[in-house]
């Protein structure tokens, strides 16, 4: 009889961060549970610590809802899971879902895992790599390792592409001399992103706050 392979573990999701291409949206979201044992919630979830983890309390499926209060473009779904810690609590077989509330949820990925130990990548993009636009995404835990009842989940992060157009912006502020740029161009770069007492046509001399995603940096022109 052949042993199944492992599940390879997958990047650190802060490479992906460091790329400039997603951000993190998770604290977004209103996230919720089937069950949970006391002190082993939401928040051991989501806290960044990859000691810390969620441990159902119910019968099985254990389910993760993460609902947004608005549509929102989802791209990657990053799980933590860790069998040499969790031995038969860690998750065998995952769905994956999506939908506008619990009414009307759809399977877009099923996982086999096999004794994962690190990230599990899921991408949440149909046939031609395009991201999901979504109210609510749900992970259900369908089985664990060993038949085991109970399950662990580390760590759970939700990844949104970085806009385009964000992205030619910055790529034009720092390849492109401002000497060079014309007013109206320097207006279309740097109008959206005034303060409210700041938005008029901008001049060389003036200085506008441009707000990049956790950092805030100011520019002369």
């Amino acid at each position: 009889m052949t042993t199944p392979n492992k599940t390879p573990p997958g990047a650190d999701p802060k490479q992906l961060e460091r790329t400039g291409t997603v951000r993190e949206i998770g604290s977004q979201a209103v996230w919720s549970l089937s069950s949970c044992k006391p002190g082993f919630g939401v928040d051991q979830l989501r806290d960044d610590n990859l000691e810390t983890y969620w441990q159902s309390d119910g019968s099985q499926p254990h389910l993760v809802n993460i609902q947004f209060r608005r549509k929102t473009t989802v791209k990657t779904l990053c799980i933590y899971a860790d069998y040499k810690s969790d031995e038969s609590y860690t998750p065998s077989k995952i769905s994956v879902r999506v939908g506008n509330n619990f009414h009307n949820l759809q399977e877009i990925r099923q996982l086999e895992l096999v004794e994962p130990s690190g990230w599990i990548h899921v991408p949440l993009t149909d046939n031609h790599k395009k991201p999901t636009r979504t109210f609510m995404i749900q992970i259900a835990v369908l089985a664990n390792h060993q038949n085991g009842r109970d399950t662990h989940m580390r760590q759970i992060k939700i990844y949104t592409p970085v806009e385009e157009s964000s992205i030619e912006y910055i790529r034009l502020l720092f390849f492109t001399p401002f000497d060079s740029l014309g007013e109206r161009t320097l207006y279309g770069l740097f109008g959206r992103y005034c303060l409210p007492n700041q938005c008029k046509q901008p001049s060389r001399r003036e200085v506008f706050p441009l707000v990049l995603p956790r950092k805030t940096t100011t520019f002369c022109i």
